[in-house]
């Protein structure tokens, strides 16, 4: 495939460009805005409303999440199947998919079986989560390949994930806020117009290029993209970022209770300071990859993210303001783990020769493990912690201590690292033919 081949990134950094952006990333809304009340406000409600034990509930999610993050590879597979067929294919299967996840979402939070024994009610919990995750995992999988497909240029590769990557905060916002303030049943009816608003914009958007399909062709492992030296380096310095950024995002409540000892009146500015100014940041790092590349912008929101968590490091008790400003910048480093990773990928799909015709599989090994950078992160850090000697509430030196290494110092090293890998990346990325 020719390199100077017009593609959808290509127009989508045209005069006018910004509605191809908003038409595909517009679904990143509702895909975020999902996450929130599936893993905060569903097994609270669950717990209050139902009285279902803490440990059942548990055990419940823990199994659908592990069942989530492992289908994704197997999903990717089916995707590049659709996207060999046809667009509409793709279109049409995540249509459907989109209207069994508005589904199961509704009928996790409004179970027909309430009242029953509480065996019925987590049956139907089961059932509806794996449901849920399952067409969740299509949709996402199936979006993000087609971005990937569209090609370009650093910038134009960036430009497409940052659309996405940014409607999402707006999503991750919007979900924090609603159910608080108009209920479940509001929240739910949101969640469901966003999906059909965001399906409706995606099938209005850039077409991407497709390879033909051929039938001789023998049929490629789902392992093969962890093959390839080039996929596998980028992955592991995606991985260690992301458990790096997972592990304070663990932990945060625990520090701002006992370290800062704020009240929990502020803990929202916290939060919302830190998505608005990862969402605000977008374009900034667009123009920082359009000036410096892909790699040294990542590089560079890494040794910001580096700078201020050592700076949270030295806080104290009653250093709201200051953490405020910490919330600020770290989401504005944030903004580089989001706009950029998801491109880099992009462009080694691309030079790896599997654009039109791989990125499910790739994309798919791509969500699980950033799916396993959550669970990972919390089976890392709160060990940890215990280990080090704190517990929620205690605020003595020695517990304070190991808190202050668990959420600042920890997260510095494994960023460190993720800079080191990803430097490494960059020279045998130069050194390849």
């Amino acid at each position: 495939m020719s390199a100077d081949h017009p593609s959808g990134a290509a127009l989508m950094a045209a005069p006018g460009g910004w509605r191809h952006g908003l038409r595909y990333g517009l679904l990143g809304l509702p895909l975020a805005f999902a996450a929130l009340p599936l893993y905060v406000v569903w097994p609270n409600h669950y717990a209050r409303a139902y009285g279902v034990s803490l440990a059942a509930l548990g055990a419940v999610l823990l199994g659908a999440r592990l069942f989530d993050a492992f289908i994704d590879p197997l999903i990717g597979r089916w995707c590049d199947a659709w996207f060999r067929h046809s667009h509409g294919r793709v279109l049409a299967v995540v249509g459907g998919a989109a209207t069994l996840l508005a589904l199961g979402f509704a009928g996790l939070f409004f179970p027909p079986v309430a009242g029953r024994s509480p065996t019925a009610l987590l049956v139907w919990a089961v059932a509806l989560l794996l449901l849920t995750y399952t067409a969740y995992s299509v949709v996402s999988v199936a979006h993000q390949s087609w971005g990937a497909m569209l090609g370009g240029t650093e910038p134009q590769r960036a430009r497409v994930v940052a659309w996405r990557e940014a409607l999402g905060l707006a999503g991750v916002v919007l979900a924090a806020l609603l159910p608080s303030l108009a209920g479940l049943g509001s929240t739910v009816a949101v969640f469901a117009t966003g999906l059909a608003v965001g399906w409706w914009a995606w099938t209005r958007s850039l077409r991407p290029l497709t390879s033909a399909p051929d039938p001789a062709a023998p049929t490629v492992s789902l392992w093969a993209p962890l093959r390839q030296p080039a996929f596998v380096r980028l992955l592991g310095v995606f991985m260690l970022n992301g458990i790096a950024s997972a592990v304070p995002a663990t932990l945060v409540l625990f520090f701002v209770q006992d370290k800062l000892q704020a009240s929990a009146a502020v803990e929202p500015a916290f939060l919302g300071t830190y998505f608005l100014c990862a969402a605000a940041s977008m374009p900034l790092w667009l123009r920082v990859v359009a000036r410096l590349g892909l790699v040294l912008a990542w590089r560079l929101g890494m040794g910001l993210s580096v700078a201020v968590f050592a700076w949270a490091a030295f806080l104290g008790p009653g250093d709201v303001w200051t953490f405020l400003a910490v919330c600020a910048l770290s989401g504005l480093a944030l903004g580089a783990d989001l706009a950029v990773p998801g491109a880099l990928l992009a462009g080694v799909i691309a030079d790896l020769g599997e654009r039109g015709r791989g990125e499910g599989r790739y994309v798919g090994w791509w969500n699980f493990a950033s799916k396993f950078n959550l669970a990972l992160a919390a089976g890392l850090a709160l060990p940890l912690l215990a280990w080090w000697g704190y517990a929620p509430g205690q605020r003595d030196a020695q517990a304070l201590t190991a808190l202050t290494w668990a959420y600042c110092v920890l997260p510095c090293g494994l960023k460190l690292l993720a800079a080191a890998g990803l430097q490494r990346f960059l020279l045998q990325e130069k050194a390849s033919p």
